[in-house]
């Protein structure tokens, strides 16, 4: 059974010339969406992913903009407005050591060292220098936990553990 992960919504289309409009959800867009990579097509009401491979990336207003090699005006690529672009498994390159897929992080419990337990990661931010962990706590509020190796001590993807050393202020 071949596992997929999801990478991008395609929310619309952009002009006339079959650019589709995608929210990414993906760890790594510049490398999911380099020219010549084949992606998968997944709509609602159809079992099985259409193969794409994508002709053009650039962004534009916080969206990833894409063509596809053989989509090449907008009355082809108006039916995806909706659907999702996955990856199989297999596509999941290795990564360098401290270095995580969001899906091995997001659902991980998250304690200090001295063993109190502050809740789950429930979103991944990416502004910027450092990736930001929102967990969701104990009673509902959000602790925002920078992904830095003076705070994060230590990940366990295989346990879903993260501990970390909390920082004077960060909660």
């Amino acid at each position: 059974m071949q596992k997929w992960f999801n990478v991008g919504k395609i929310v619309n289309t952009h002009g006339i010339r079959g650019e589709v409009r995608v929210v990414s959800r993906t760890d790594f867009p510049e490398e999911r969406y380099k020219v010549g990579n084949k992606i998968y097509f997944f709509q609602t009401d159809k079992s099985d992913p259409l193969e794409l491979v994508i002709k053009s990336h650039r962004v534009h207003k916080n969206f990833n903009l894409l063509t596809f090699v053989g989509f090449d005006n907008v009355n082809q690529i108006e039916y995806m407005k909706g659907g999702l672009l996955k990856v199989p498994e297999s596509h999941l390159g290795e990564l360098a050591e401290n270095e995580y897929y969001f899906h091995e992080i997001m659902g991980c419990k998250v304690q200090t060292i001295e063993g109190n337990e502050l809740g789950e990661i429930i979103e991944i931010l990416t502004p910027g220098a450092n990736d930001v962990w929102v967990v969701k706590g104990k009673n509902k509020e959000e602790i925002l936990i920078p992904y830095i190796e003076e705070v994060v001590m230590k990940v366990d993807v295989k346990e879903k553990l993260v501990i970390i050393e909390p920082m004077e202020g960060l909660f």
